[in-house]
Protein backbone atom coordinates (compact mmCIF):
# COMPACT_ATOMS: atom_id res chain seq x y z
CA UNK A 1 0.00 0.00 0.00
CA UNK A 2 1.40 3.49 -0.54
CA UNK A 3 -0.11 6.66 -0.03
CA UNK A 4 -0.72 9.54 -3.34
CA UNK A 5 -1.86 12.88 -3.57
CA UNK A 6 -5.19 13.73 -5.54
CA UNK A 7 -4.36 14.75 -8.89
CA UNK A 8 -5.75 14.62 -12.08
CA UNK A 9 -4.99 10.88 -13.62
CA UNK A 10 -6.23 8.19 -14.08
CA UNK A 11 -7.20 7.80 -10.00
CA UNK A 12 -9.49 10.11 -10.47
CA UNK A 13 -12.82 8.88 -10.83
CA UNK A 14 -12.13 5.45 -8.22
CA UNK A 15 -11.07 7.85 -5.86
CA UNK A 16 -14.03 10.10 -6.33
CA UNK A 17 -16.28 6.64 -5.69
CA UNK A 18 -14.39 5.67 -2.84
CA UNK A 19 -15.02 8.94 -1.13
CA UNK A 20 -18.49 9.15 -2.31
CA UNK A 21 -18.72 5.89 0.74
CA UNK A 22 -18.39 8.46 3.40
CA UNK A 23 -19.78 11.46 1.29
CA UNK A 24 -23.23 10.11 -0.39
CA UNK A 25 -25.31 13.42 -0.80
CA UNK A 26 -22.65 14.36 -3.98
CA UNK A 27 -22.45 13.06 -7.62
CA UNK A 28 -18.91 12.74 -8.44
CA UNK A 29 -19.20 16.00 -10.74
CA UNK A 30 -20.60 17.63 -7.95
CA UNK A 31 -17.91 15.77 -5.69
CA UNK A 32 -15.17 16.72 -7.95
CA UNK A 33 -16.66 20.80 -7.96
CA UNK A 34 -16.29 20.79 -4.39
CA UNK A 35 -13.24 19.43 -3.98
CA UNK A 36 -11.69 21.90 -6.33
CA UNK A 37 -13.34 25.06 -4.10
CA UNK A 38 -11.57 23.40 -1.31
CA UNK A 39 -8.72 23.21 -3.06
CA UNK A 40 -8.35 26.70 -3.59
CA UNK A 41 -8.58 27.03 0.08
CA UNK A 42 -5.79 24.62 1.17
CA UNK A 43 -7.52 21.61 1.42
CA UNK A 44 -5.48 18.04 -0.06
CA UNK A 45 -6.60 14.70 -0.84
CA UNK A 46 -4.57 11.25 -0.57
CA UNK A 47 -5.59 7.65 -1.27
CA UNK A 48 -3.47 4.44 -0.74
CA UNK A 49 -3.62 2.40 -4.01
CA UNK A 50 -2.51 -1.10 -4.15
CA UNK A 51 -2.35 -2.26 -7.97
CA UNK A 52 -5.32 -0.64 -9.17
CA UNK A 53 -7.17 -0.73 -6.14
CA UNK A 54 -7.66 2.82 -4.44
CA UNK A 55 -8.23 1.28 -1.03
CA UNK A 56 -9.11 4.67 1.38
CA UNK A 57 -9.12 8.10 0.53
CA UNK A 58 -8.13 11.48 3.34
CA UNK A 59 -8.98 15.01 2.45
CA UNK A 60 -7.79 17.08 5.21
CA UNK A 61 -6.33 20.84 5.73
CA UNK A 62 -3.20 22.22 7.10
CA UNK A 63 -3.45 25.14 9.90
CA UNK A 64 -2.63 27.41 12.48
CA UNK A 65 -5.37 27.49 15.49
CA UNK A 66 -4.77 29.48 19.15
CA UNK A 67 -6.03 26.55 20.45
CA UNK A 68 -3.63 23.85 18.74
CA UNK A 69 -0.94 25.67 17.08
CA UNK A 70 0.01 24.10 13.56
CA UNK A 71 -2.16 21.39 13.24
CA UNK A 72 -3.60 18.92 10.47
CA UNK A 73 -7.47 18.42 10.71
CA UNK A 74 -8.87 15.51 8.50
CA UNK A 75 -12.41 16.36 7.39
CA UNK A 76 -12.97 13.18 5.28
CA UNK A 77 -11.14 9.91 6.21
CA UNK A 78 -12.89 6.69 4.23
CA UNK A 79 -11.26 2.82 3.69
CA UNK A 80 -13.13 1.53 0.96
CA UNK A 81 -15.88 -0.98 2.01
CA UNK A 82 -14.92 -3.98 0.69
CA UNK A 83 -10.99 -3.22 2.23
CA UNK A 84 -11.71 -2.38 5.73
CA UNK A 85 -9.92 -4.17 8.30
CA UNK A 86 -6.74 -4.91 5.69
CA UNK A 87 -4.51 -1.68 7.19
CA UNK A 88 -5.69 0.97 5.13
CA UNK A 89 -6.84 3.36 7.84
CA UNK A 90 -3.51 2.31 9.58
CA UNK A 91 -1.42 3.05 7.00
CA UNK A 92 -3.51 6.82 6.36
CA UNK A 93 -2.96 7.60 10.27
CA UNK A 94 0.58 6.54 10.27
CA UNK A 95 1.31 8.62 6.83
CA UNK A 96 -0.44 11.67 8.31
CA UNK A 97 2.23 11.54 11.58
CA UNK A 98 4.93 11.48 9.46
CA UNK A 99 3.78 14.00 6.93
CA UNK A 100 2.43 15.92 10.24
CA UNK A 101 6.50 16.07 11.45
CA UNK A 102 7.27 17.13 7.92
CA UNK A 103 4.99 20.12 7.50
CA UNK A 104 5.79 21.45 11.50
CA UNK A 105 2.52 20.42 12.70
CA UNK A 106 2.22 19.19 16.58
CA UNK A 107 -1.40 17.33 16.50
CA UNK A 108 -3.96 15.47 14.24
CA UNK A 109 -8.11 16.88 14.95
CA UNK A 110 -10.86 14.90 12.97
CA UNK A 111 -14.55 14.93 14.00
CA UNK A 112 -16.63 11.55 13.87
CA UNK A 113 -20.67 10.71 13.45
CA UNK A 114 -22.18 9.56 16.85
CA UNK A 115 -23.08 6.87 14.86
CA UNK A 116 -19.99 5.86 13.74
CA UNK A 117 -18.88 3.15 16.55
CA UNK A 118 -16.90 1.29 14.43
CA UNK A 119 -14.73 4.39 13.29
CA UNK A 120 -14.57 5.68 16.86
CA UNK A 121 -13.19 2.30 17.70
CA UNK A 122 -10.61 2.82 15.13
CA UNK A 123 -9.48 6.29 16.09
CA UNK A 124 -9.20 5.21 19.76
CA UNK A 125 -7.24 2.56 19.15
CA UNK A 126 -4.86 4.22 17.00
CA UNK A 127 -4.44 6.81 19.59
CA UNK A 128 -6.76 9.17 19.61
CA UNK A 129 -8.94 10.57 22.36
CA UNK A 130 -12.22 12.33 22.86
CA UNK A 131 -11.00 15.97 23.37
CA UNK A 132 -13.89 18.07 22.68
CA UNK A 133 -17.75 18.31 21.95
CA UNK A 134 -18.58 19.30 18.41
CA UNK A 135 -21.50 21.53 18.45
CA UNK A 136 -23.04 22.63 14.99
CA UNK A 137 -25.99 25.07 14.24
CA UNK A 138 -27.37 23.28 10.74
CA UNK A 139 -29.95 26.00 9.93
CA UNK A 140 -29.17 29.62 11.06
CA UNK A 141 -32.34 31.50 11.00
Amino acid sequence: MKVHFFEDNQDQPLVLDVLRQLRPQYDRAALLAQITRQMAQGYQVVYVKSGDQVMGVAGFVVSDKLAWGKAIYIDDLVTAEQHRSKGVGECLIDWFKVYAKEQGCQQLHLDSGVQRFAAHKFYLREGFHIASHHFSMTEIK
